[in-house]
């Protein structure tokens, strides 16, 4: 049984900071872990992944520069860290593990467990 749990959320003002955490309790290693938001009345998007072997990140272009992906193997868990937030960056945020190779780690179906979000709010 995998467990992913997220953290971190909260209330900033435009141009601040906030760093989102996110545990994966399992058996073995997730492949790839990913960042995903999700805006009311919006998709679900990617924001950012890593693979935990390599270490390779990956970023969409509208984080790119200001968010940062990182990873703590021996605590299984990995973070956010967000600056130079903007109030079009509000959204849920979503931590997922995936399990297997994907050219896609942005994209949803890259991985099948997900945590229950954490909620990022930032004002004008």
């Amino acid at each position: 049984q995998v467990q992913v749990v997220e953290s971190g959320g909260g209330s900033v003002e435009t141009g601040g900071s906030l760093r989102l955490s996110c545990s994966c309790a399992s058996s073995r290693p997730a492949w790839s872990m990913g960042w995903f938001r999700q805006a009311p009345g919006k998709e679900r998007e990617g924001v950012a992944a890593i693979v935990t072997g390599t270490g390779n990140t990956y970023y969409a272009d509208s984080v790119k520069g200001r968010f940062t992906i990182s990873q703590d193997n021996y605590a299984n868990t990995v973070f956010l860290q967000m600056n130079g937030l903007k109030p079009e960056d509000s959204a849920m945020y979503y931590c997922a593990a995936g399990w297997q190779w994907s050219p896609r780690l942005l994209a949803r179906d890259a991985y099948s467990d997900w945590g229950q979000g954490t909620q990022v709010t930032v004002s004008s």
